[in-house]
C-alpha cells in the first residue's frame, strides 16, 4: 500500500466510493478513508439501502393484506414474521456492501480504515479503531464525509435507538410498536413512518410546516397526505416540538401550534426524530488545515467543487445542495473528471428526487411555486393515473402526472408525479430535460401500451394541446 496517491477520499459513501471509481478508471491511483468497517456510508449501511428493503417488504405485508383479494388470490390473513424481513434488510445490505468490495478490488483502489483527520495541502492523519496513526500523501483530497442526524431545535435529546430513535434505530426495532410519533414530515420520516404503519403500528407525524414534504410541489403534498391519512396516518402541522421525554411506557413528544395556542402532549411506545440531517465535518480538521466552512457548517466551494485551500475538493451531503445521494454520485464523478483534466459538470436543475412510501413521489426541476416566486410564465399539464388503463389493472389508480413548460418555448421546466412507480417514471422526465425537451417532444414520444407510461405523455399532451384519454 503506497504512502502517496493522486486522490485519497475522505468519505466511502455513494460520493465518495463512486469519485475513487471513476478516479481509477481514468488512471489515477486512488484510496479511500473510511472509519466504518463495511463501504457505502450512511446510504448502504443503515439509510436509502436497508429502508427500501423494508419498505419493499412491508407494501407486500399490506398488499397480502388488503389487494389480493379484489385480484382473486386467497391467501388468508396473512402473519407478519418481523425477524425474518429483518432479516432480509441485513442480507440485502451485506449483498451491496460486498459488491463494494469487489469493486474496490477491480479497480485497484486501496481502502484505508480509520477517521480521516486533514493536517495541510497534500496531507491527511488516518487513525485507526486502535488510535493508531499514519500519515498519507496525496496530490488530490476529497471531501465525502457526508451527513449525520440532526436533533431539534433548542430540545435536548438522547437516542437510545430503542425508544428515541433516528432512522437507524427506526430500521431496528425488535417489535411493532403500538404508536410511534414521528417528528418531521419529511422524506425519511414519512418514509419509515409509513414502513411501521403498514405493519400495524398507529403512527402520529408531528411537523413544524403546514404542509408535509418541505419544497415538493404543493398539489402533490396535499394529495400525497389525504393518500397517507387514508392509510392511518395523523398529522399534527403547523406544531413546534418543545420536548421528548422518556416515559414509563415509552416517550412522550410536547408541541405547541406555530401561530400560538395551547401545548398538547402525545404518549408513544416509540419516537422517531426525523427532522433532517446536518454536514458531517466534526474532527475533520477543516478549520485548522484552512478549509473554509459556511454558516450551516458545510465545506464551503466553487463552481468547481474545489475548497479554500488547493487541491482539496468537497462533494456530496458535507456541501451546498440536497442532500441525496445520486447528487453525491454525480459530484464524485465530475470531481474526478476535474482532477483527470477533463470537464467534471453536473446539472443541478435536473437532479430528481423520489419519496419511495406508497404510493411513491417523485419531482424533478421548478414546482408551480418556484415558478411563480421567479415570475415565470408556463403551461402545465396534468393527467390521473384513474384514467390510464394499466393502472386500472393493477389497482393503482391513486395519483397523477403533472407536466410544467415555458409558455413561450414549451421547453420543460418541471415534473412531478405521485402514484406507484413514480420514483421510475421520473427517469424519463429528467432525461427529457437534459436535453432541453419540450412538453410536445415528450407528447409525440411513442410510449408503450399498456404502461403506467403513457400517464406521463398524456401530461405532457395536456400541457401543450389536450390528452387523448381525458
Amino acid at each position: 500500500m503506497s504512502s502517496a496517491y493522486d486522490v485519497v477520499v475522505i468519505g466511502g459513501g455513494p460520493g465518495g466510493y463512486v469519485c475513487a471509481i471513476k478516479a481509477a478508471q481514468l488512471g489515477l491511483k486512488a484510496a479511500v478513508v473510511e472509519k466504518r468497517t463495511t463501504y457505502g456510508g450512511t446510504c448502504v449501511n443503515v439509510g436509502c439501502i436497508p429502508s427500501k428493503a423494508l419498505l419493499h417488504a412491508s407494501e407486500a405485508f399490506m398488499e397480502a393484506g388488503h389487494s389480493f383479494d379484489a385480484l382473486g388470490v386467497e391467501v388468508g390473513k396473512p402473519k407478519l414474521n418481523l425477524k425474518k424481513m429483518m432479516a432480509h434488510k441485513t442480507q440485502t445490505v451485506e449483498q451491496n456492501t460486498k459488491g463494494l468490495d469487489f469493486l474496490f478490488k477491480k479497480n485497484k483502489i486501496d481502502g484505508l480504515r480509520g477517521t480521516g483527520r486533514i493536517l495541510g495541502e497534500g496531507k491527511i492523519e488516518v487513525t485507526d479503531g486502535d488510535g493508531k496513526t499514519q500519515e498519507i500523501e496525496a496530490k488530490n483530497i476529497v471531501i465525502a464525509t457526508g451527513s449525520e442526524v440532526a436533533g431539534i431545535p433548542g430540545v435536548e435529546l438522547e437516542f437510545d435507538e430503542k425508544v428515541v430513535v433516528s432512522s437507524t434505530g427506526a430500521l431496528e426495532l425488535a417489535k411493532v410498536p403500538g404508536h410511534m410519533i414521528v417528528v418531521g414530515g419529511g422524506v425519511i420520516g414519512l418514509e419509515l413512518g409509513s414502513v411501521w404503519a403498514r405493519l400495524g403500528a398507529k403512527v402520529t407525524v408531528v411537523e413544524f410546516l403546514d404542509s408535509i414534504l418541505g419544497g415538493m410541489d404543493g398539489e402533490v403534498s396535499k394529495q400525497f397526505q389525504r393518500m397517507l391519512g387514508k392509510q392511518g396516518l395523523d398529522f399534527k402541522l403547523g406544531a413546534k416540538v418543545t420536548g421528548v421525554e422518556k416515559s414509563k411506557k415509552g416517550a412522550t413528544v410536547t408541541f405547541e401550534p406555530v401561530k400560538g395556542g395551547d401545548a398538547e402532549t402525545l404518549e408513544a411506545d416509540v419516537v422517531l426524530v426525523a427532522t433532517g440531517r446536518k454536514p458531517n465535518t466534526e474532527g475533520l480538521g477543516c478549520e485548522k488545515a484552512g478549509v473554509v466552512l459556511d454558516e450551516r457548517g458545510r465545506v464551503r466551494t466553487d463552481g468547481h467543487f474545489l475548497t479554500s485551500i488547493p487541491g482539496i475538493y468537497a462533494i456530496g451531503d458535507v456541501t451546498a445542495g440536497p442532500m441525496l445521494a445520486h447528487k453525491a454520485e454525480e459530484e464524485g464523478v465530475a470531481v474526478a473528471e476535474i482532477i483527470a483534466g477533463q470537464a467534471g459538470h453536473v446539472n443541478y436543475d435536473v437532479i430528481p428526487s423520489v419519496v419511495y412510501t406508497s404510493p411513491e413521489v417523485a419531482s424533478v426541476g421548478k414546482t408551480e411555486e418556484e415558478l411563480k416566486k421567479a415570475g415565470v410564465e408556463y403551461n402545465a399539464g396534468k393527467f390521473p393515473f384513474s384514467a390510464n388503463g394499466r393502472a386500472r389493472a393493477m389497482l393503482r389508480t391513486d395519483g397523477f402526472v403533472k407536466v410544467l413548460a415555458d409558455k413561450k418555448t414549451d421547453r420543460v421546466l418541471g415534473v412531478h408525479i405521485v402514484g406507484f412507480g413514480a420514483g421510475e417514471l421520473i427517469q424519463e422526465a429528467a432525461v427529457l430535460m437534459e436535453f432541453g425537451g419540450s412538453s410536445e417532444d415528450l407528447a409525440r414520444t411513442c410510449h408503450g401500451h399498456p404502461t403506467m407510461s403513457e400517464a406521463v405523455k398524456e401530461a405532457a399532451l395536456a400541457t401543450f394541446a389536450k390528452p387523448i384519454h381525458m
